[in-house]
């Protein structure tokens, strides 16, 4: 066998974003018009791999959608089953943590999946596309990094998918996953990882999921009367994830809503803080996780509110039960998981 023929085989999925957005001739602002095969251009003349690219949307990341994810994963899993050892998607990062994670919740596979963007578009000054671009084909291709889910590769940053936020508006240190840190970085094109593969749970199937219907966050704060909970479950909602306070507290009002929304909808209570889990038996006063857990809503544990939002429309779009949903939040929202 040749050393050409053992060369890894990475797929390079192009969905749009920052990373793709130059002005036109004459224009101010910046929009998608690059694809995969600019993207990569003369990138990967000096990497040991092979790329097979494709360009499945041309889109900004607030506009991504249940329809597109699938139809990316579903790729990204034939070009596995043709012999890629990694895949990397590259997407605007104002909704990558989600993306991450949905591909983390649903993907089955040992290949890695790597999740990349920038943070300045290829016409300004020190863009950072082409740095975690290379960066995210280095960790596909990297036979560490198998068995390791669905990955974030930023700023010589690795991140896993179930910690990993977007935690600054502009900056190209923008992802952060507080409180457990990176998995791992990239120093001398080589990726380094400060822990050993873990046990992932099993990835959730989607064949014939129903992602129609809304599942939104709503969130806790002063003089919170509950009065838009209870809109939305009277408007028909799937399901809701509450961003509450604290470890998992709500207002008393509120709490009244919420008791008498169960029978109707899953209700999940996810903090709002950025860091740490909800609480299960530390407060007893109305609204407090005690409380809420006592009527039957689900805390999400470790995960924050974006992250519940993704467990929760995805488990509802495959037909789960209250008792499934409450076993997938504590399996997937431990601290040991």
């Amino acid at each position: 066998m040749s050393s050409e023929s053992r060369r890894p085989l990475v797929a390079v999925a192009a969905l749009g974003g920052t990373i793709s957005m130059v002005p036109g001739d004459g224009e101010d602002h910046a929009v998608p018009r690059l694809s995969a095969k600019d993207l990569l251009g003369g990138l990967v003349d000096d990497l040991a791999m092979d790329i097979r690219a494709e360009t499945l949307a041309g889109i900004s990341s607030a506009s991504m959608d249940f329809a597109t994810l699938i139809k990316t994963r579903d790729w990204a899993a034939q070009a596995v089953d043709e012999g890629a050892q990694g895949v990397v998607v590259v997407q605007g990062t104002d909704t990558l943590e989600e993306t991450a994670y949905f591909f983390e919740l649903t993907w089955a596979s040992e290949a890695p999946i790597i999740i990349t963007g920038a943070m300045r578009n290829p016409s300004l000054p020190s863009a950072d596309g082409a740095a975690n671009l290379v960066a995210a084909l280095t960790v596909a291709a990297d036979p560490r990094s198998r068995g390791r889910g669905s990955l974030v590769a930023f700023n010589d940053d690795v991140h896993l998918a179930r910690w990993v936020r977007k935690a600054h508006s502009s900056h190209v240190e923008a992802f952060s996953s507080n409180p457990a840190g990176p998995l791992g970085l990239l120093a001398e094109g080589a990726v380094h990882y400060f822990h050993p593969v873990a046990a992932r749970p099993a990835a959730l199937p989607v064949g014939n999921a129903d992602f129609s219907g809304l599942v939104p966050i709503v969130e806790s704060g002063v003089e919170d009367t509950g009065e838009l909970l209870e809109t939305l479950v009277k408007a028909g909602v799937k399901g809701v994830v509450i961003a509450a306070n604290g470890a998992g507290h709500v207002s008393a009002g509120a709490a009244d809503v919420i008791e008498r929304a169960l029978p109707e909808v899953p209700i999940v209570i996810a903090g709002r803080t950025g860091a740490g889990p909800t609480f299960r038996s530390t407060y007893g006063f109305r609204g407090s996780e005690s409380d809420l857990i006592a009527m039957g809503a689900t805390m999400a544990g470790w995960l924050d509110p974006r992250k519940s939002r993704l467990l929760l429309h995805t488990l509802l779009a495959t037909g789960a039960s209250r008792d499934r949903i409450e076993a997938e939040f504590r399996l997937r929202g431990d601290l040991d998981t």
